[in-house]
């Protein structure tokens, strides 16, 4: 499957400790790790326990926005593919890291935007790309606020 943004949306492999997350994916809701014991906010969101204190973890869920803290733009198509969808008829494409307003850092992919119009700092908010049906899971993209 592609999404409006070009970039092929593979089904992730959901597995029992990363379920719940994905669920959540299908109904476009962003979950992060949180430990309420310290309040870290950590990313992955599938870790049982807090990288900060050693605390049991659980998943809360995010707001969705942040900045880009770091990219790439992927300019050069190769033989990798994910999930049986190559990425290379989709460049170029941006790859880039963000920074969530409640500061776990995400890799994620910048839609909605220009791969040379994206900078540093830039605001931006979850987006959905969906992998199947309503109730599948969707992979968190961001695009400009």
């Amino acid at each position: 499957m592609s999404t409006p943004h070009g970039l092929p949306a593979p089904a992730p492999v959901v597995a029992p400790h990363s379920a719940e997350f994905w669920a959540a994916t299908a109904h476009e809701r962003l979950l992060a790790g949180h430990c309420p014991a310290c309040d870290q906010w950590f990313w992955p969101p599938t870790r049982s326990f807090c990288p900060r204190c050693g605390g049991v973890a659980s998943l809360r869920e995010a707001d969705g926005t942040g900045a880009v803290y770091s990219y790439t733009i992927v300019r050069v198509g190769g033989a990798i593919t994910l999930g049986g969808e190559p990425y290379k008829d989709a460049i170029p494409y941006v790859l880039a890291y963000v920074e969530l307003t409640e500061g776990p850092t995400v890799l994620t992919n910048i839609v909605g935007i220009g791969p040379d119009d994206v900078t540093i700092g830039l605001p931006v908010r979850v987006v959905f790309a969906r992998t199947g049906g309503p109730d599948e899971p969707a992979l968190p993209r961001f695009q400009p606020a």
